[in-house]
């Protein structure tokens, strides 16, 4: 027993930077320290302290079972840090420990080739405020109130996390320059905070046995457009090795990773826009996309009231139903990408009539084949004030003679779209809008070669026409040529299909984790000196986790419920006897992911099984997240039952590891719930508004107020939290 609290407490972080064989373990806590006692006992042995480091005042130990060895500790320079942790620090860890990634500098690693397992475990639901009180887990326990933020205590600097007043905390170095004050001095707020069991709410005293801080980890994300981006994308994808040839060209390189990449010819109906898609993307949608009468009726209601029925001018494609877009297998020729059907790229130029109004002036149609099927001017009903010439290319002299309207052109078009037709373009919503015509079968480029940045943000044709065809278009005093645009849309979906669904996505110069790893040169097994072919990787989650980030995997482990996953952890650790599924002696590494707190707090918006949540989760699982959010506000003891179940799984995987090996846990993500609600908001609004809506009559006022609440909430959402320790 005591040669085991020694080992748990191999990796406590306590201030000394040399090992102290004179102190003795005392039975606080499994790490074999109390915080406090440490703290004091090393104020009284100044001999072998350096100041700021943390690490292990036990022996070295020498041996796991029968086998020599040299145990891996973490060490954490208090001070360094000038801001969270990220989720993808967290993968550098991992890949310093077992591929080729470099040291970190937020933490360092003693003996980092002899980690011999490394488990990765996301707990959403998990808050950083259930450590500061901020969140109580108790009916009696008050939440600190706001203004017990704004003074620093001497628990507070005890604890790690030393509070600031806030007019100091708002003030920049160069406003304390201006008013003569000092610098501002580093205040730890980015340091991770001593877990003792004494000083936390009672569900989460045992992570104190299994950790020895708590860490802010920051999730990615976008302060600029307030979003959040995914915690799971953050660890399990990695960015795919630069070119070391230096590159004189100007404007977008090449796609990385094009010699390596595997291409996958695929049937170009799979990337036909969802409705979800054009929703999100303000498309006018048509009728054919809605599958019973009722959400038919309620989408010509809200088309009524934006002015976009037929009513208002708008034109809908003869297509009854979705379906009726299907083509017989049997008319299919055999390997065909067009799988039966007529491919058309569409685009269109515009210019600025009087009221400040963008309306269309010619509008081209190319086939698959790249010919000119429509080419055709269209005089304004109002009069022209900017032709936008230098966008268009489109003059006065052009349009003068032409007779076109807009409802003539939509007759010509109703005549050539047909429920076999794939309309294809570049932000093709608001070409459609220009033509006030709506069609069900819709693939844009601009969605299916997402913004490297995400959502809002959209790449532009000519970048992506640079970047992926090696061409550039747009060039010269003419403008815009809409046949060119409209050929370079075709080319653009026609490499997607021959290369596949990753191509042009971030898939595209990221790389799978697993992959990464499964190059790494791992060591040989049982003390062999022979090393092994490369790292393999699980993943245990709820669903069928080998459709999506397990699909690289040597192990994919799917779960109905938070007590599946804690078994499959410990199977894909230690392996099958057998080795049926997993290999014997277990993968190197594993991630895996509990959400029944997650479930319980109403935090994600699909899950696999409800029905199977519901009947093994610690707590009901509803799949109306409001009224899950709304009980756990009032009653903190069913969040307190949750939370305590979770800790109790995160606890039953630590205990199951062997030694040496790596276990970090984080939780993704803040609370998600008032961003949702406030995108959602801000999506209604957007839509009203570019409807022309006057202001009064907007079912959605957007400010700055709600502005800056959104800025907030992103704020909030992307402060997680985490823990690591070597057992």
């Amino acid at each position: 027993m005591a040669s085991d609290k020694k080992r748990k407490h191999s990796q406590s972080f306590v201030n000394s930077a040399d090992d102290n064989p004179s102190a003795s373990p005392k039975p606080q806590n499994s790490n074999g320290f109390g915080v406090a006692e440490t703290l004091s006992m090393l104020r009284n042995d100044n001999t072998n302290t350096s100041q700021g480091a943390e690490t292990v005042p036990v022996k070295k130990r020498k041996r796991v079972g029968n086998e020599k060895t040299k145990y891996p500790t973490l060490t954490y320079v208090e001070g360094r840090l000038q801001s969270s942790i990220r989720i993808a620090d967290l993968q550098g860890l991992l890949l310093y420990c077992f591929g080729d990634g470099i040291a970190p500098q937020w933490i360092s690693m003693k003996h980092s080739g002899h980690v011999r397992k490394v488990v990765v475990l996301m707990v959403p639901g998990l808050e950083i405020g259930m450590f500061d009180g901020t969140v109580p887990l108790l009916s009696e326990q008050r939440p600190s109130a706001a203004n017990d933020h704004d003074h620093s205590t001497a628990e507070d600097a005890e604890g790690g996390w030393t509070k600031v007043g806030a007019a100091d905390k708002d003030m920049s170095d160069f406003e304390r320059w201006k008013k003569g004050l000092p610098p501002a001095k580093n205040t730890g707020q980015f340091n991770p905070k001593p877990l003792s069991a004494d000083r936390l709410q009672e569900p989460l005293k045992p992570l104190a046995d299994m950790f020895p801080h708590v860490w802010p980890v920051k999730s990615p994300g976008d302060t600029k457009y307030n979003k959040v981006h995914s915690p799971l994308q953050a660890i399990l994808l990695s960015a795919l090795p630069k070119s070391k040839e230096p590159s004189e060209t100007k404007g977008p390189k090449p796609p990385r990773g094009d010699g390596n990449f595997a291409s996958k010819r695929t049937v170009i109906t799979t990337f036909l826009s969802s409705m979800e898609d054009l929703r999100d993307n303000e498309y006018v949608l048509h009728p054919a996309l809605f599958e019973n009468a009722k959400d038919a009726s309620a989408n010509a209601e809200l088309r009524a009231s934006l002015e976009q029925s037929t009513d208002d001018g708008w034109v809908d494609t003869k297509v009854d139903r979705y379906s009726d877009g299907a083509v017989p297998e049997n008319d299919i020729q055999k390997g065909s990408i067009t799988a039966g059907r007529e491919i058309l790229s569409l685009d269109c130029e515009m210019c600025i009539t009087e009221g400040g109004s963008s309306e269309l002036t010619r509008a081209s149609l190319v086939s698959w084949d790249g010919e000119v099927v429509l080419d055709e001017l269209v005089k304004p009903d109002k009069p022209v004030i900017d032709y936008l010439t230098r966008f268009s290319g489109i003059t006065q002299e052009m349009l003068d003679p032409v007779t076109t309207r807009l409802p003539d052109l939509q007759q010509k078009l109703l005549s050539i779209l047909t429920p076999h037709t794939i309309l294809i373009g570049h932000s093709l919503n608001s070409d459609l809008s220009a033509l006030k015509l709506t069609h069900p079968f819709i693939i844009d480029t601009s969605l299916i070669y997402p913004h490297p940045r995400g959502p809002p943000l959209k790449s532009s044709l000519k970048w992506l026409s640079q970047k992926y065809l090696g061409k550039e278009i747009q060039k010269g005093q003419a403008g815009h040529d809409s046949i060119e645009d409209a050929r370079a849309v075709l080319e653009l979906v026609k490499q997607k299909c021959e290369k596949g669904e990753k191509w042009g996505t971030g898939d595209a110069s990221n790389e799978s984790i697993f992959r990464r790893l499964s190059r790494a040169t791992a060591p040989g097994r049982n003390g062999s000196s022979a090393a092994s072919e490369g790292r393999t990787g699980a993943v245990v989650d709820w669903g069928s986790p080998e459709r999506g980030f397990g699909s690289q995997a040597t192990v994919a482990l799917g779960c109905n419920n938070d007590e599946e996953v804690v078994a499959a952890v410990n199977r894909a650790v230690n392996g099958d006897e057998d080795g049926s599924v997993v290999p014997g002696g277990g993968v190197d590494f594993t991630w895996a992911r509990l959400r029944e707190l997650e479930v319980f707090r109403g935090w994600c918006n699909r899950i696999p099984d409800p029905t199977k949540v519901n009947e093994s989760a610690a707590v009901p699982a509803q799949s109306n997240g409001e009224t899950v959010a709304e009980s756990d506000k009032s009653d903190p003891e069913r969040l307190a039952s949750a939370v305590a179940k979770t800790v109790s799984h995160i606890q039953q995987i630590h205990d199951a590891l062997p030694p040496c090996a790596l276990f970090m846990v984080y939780s993704g993500t803040g609370d998600p719930r008032e961003v949702s609600r406030l995108q959602q908001l801000h999506r209604i609004y957007m839509q009203e508004y570019r409807s022309q809506k006057p202001w009064d009559e907007l079912s959605v006022k957007w400010t700055d107020a709600e502005e800056q609440a959104l800025k907030r909430a992103c704020q909030t959402a992307r402060e997680g939290c985490g823990f690591m320790t070597v057992k």
